[in-house]
């Protein structure tokens, strides 16, 4: 990538981690809060990845929960529930242009040079990537005088030669954008280390993530990236290229971002490893060598399956043994 690339940076403020609650009469699930606030469920999930709304993680293992004292808060705020519905929009190409008052071939020229920052994206039935933007953010861009000359007249020679060149910054973004929602979610260190990881492929996090207990652990919480389609389809393969970074520098940054926070997380906690295999209840009980026999030791006798007492006289097999050997001199 040119290093005269112009990027529109997305500023990612990481709060600490979600809230634990244990009564659940003071917090309610997802869908619950979005019926209160009166958003549909797609507008309630963009909210919390925008942190608009924010959540608690329930102690009882139901998932990221709203506290009520949140409803509150986000009922008491000037214009809702329209003025937060608005804050959540999600436009496409041609809404975007409109608000930007701009050509749609302007306005997918300055997403390409990364002047404006994909919200999300899906794929139509042609497998073509559809992107999505915050609508207040189109706004905010049209509305700052310094992006005037971008929004009229001839784009600068140096961004046209970028566009030349096939430079296309809107899937990098999305995943800066993405990597800010999941560090936010993250609930201590190993999370945000595999936050990180899920940004690049199996073999960089390898590479990097040498121990095989903290690579399962850090796999094991990986947050699932959207899917489209069967696995393995072609459009899986397209969300898949989206969703793993590509350019040299930011695998390079994310490398070294993971590599720190591994390191951050060992310093807390160790990664989870098999303990010691558990004893037979009997050899706990009578405070016997914990070691299992193998072969026919383990029903209770040598090999040729009976035993001998101290004289030597063999003693007659008993239980399933001896019933199995009934009658066999």
């Amino acid at each position: 990538m040119s290093g005269n690339t112009v990027t529109q940076s997305v500023t990612t403020i990481v709060p600490a981690a979600p809230t634990r609650v244990r009564a659940r009469g003071t917090s309610l699930s997802q869908s619950h809060a979005a019926r209160e606030l009166g958003l549909k469920r797609g507008e309630f999930d963009l909210a919390v990845h925008l942190g608009r709304i924010r959540t608690v993680v329930d102690d009882g293992g139901g998932g990221l929960r709203v506290a009520r004292a949140e409803i509150d808060r986000v009922s008491a705020e000037s214009g809702f529930p329209e003025r937060l519905r608005e804050r959540v929009r999600a436009v496409g190409t041609a809404d975007g242009a409109a608000l930007m008052d701009v050509t749609s071939a302007r306005f997918t020229r300055l997403a390409r040079l990364g002047q404006v920052v994909p919200l999300k994206f899906y794929l139509n039935r042609y497998r073509a990537v559809v992107w999505l933007y915050l609508a207040d953010e189109l706004r905010q861009f049209a509305a700052d005088e310094k992006n005037a000359p971008l929004l009229s007249g001839r784009t600068p020679e140096h961004l046209r030669g970028q566009l030349d060149t096939g430079l296309d910054l809107r899937p990098r973004n999305w995943r800066g954008r993405h990597l800010g929602f999941l560090l936010r979610q993250a609930e201590d260190p190993w999370a945000r280390a595999a936050a990180v990881a899920s940004l690049l492929d199996s073999v960089q996090v390898a590479e990097i993530v040498r121990d095989p207990y903290e690579r399962a652990y850090v796999n094991r919480l990986r947050p699932a990236q959207p899917t489209h389609g069967a696995p393995h389809s072609p459009a899986a393969q397209v969300a898949a290229r989206i969703t793993t970074a590509e350019d040299p520098d930011e695998i390079d940054w994310l490398r070294s971002d993971l590599r720190q926070t591994v390191a951050e997380a060992r310093e807390g906690r160790a990664a989870p490893r098999p303990g010691p295999k558990e004893p037979w209840p009997d050899a706990v009980q009578h405070g016997l060598p914990t070691v299992r026999a193998s072969g026919a030791a383990q029903l209770g006798g040598p090999s040729d399956g009976a035993s001998s007492q101290p004289g030597g006289a063999p003693v007659k097999p008993r239980g399933l043994l001896g019933w199995l050997r009934r009658g066999n001199p």
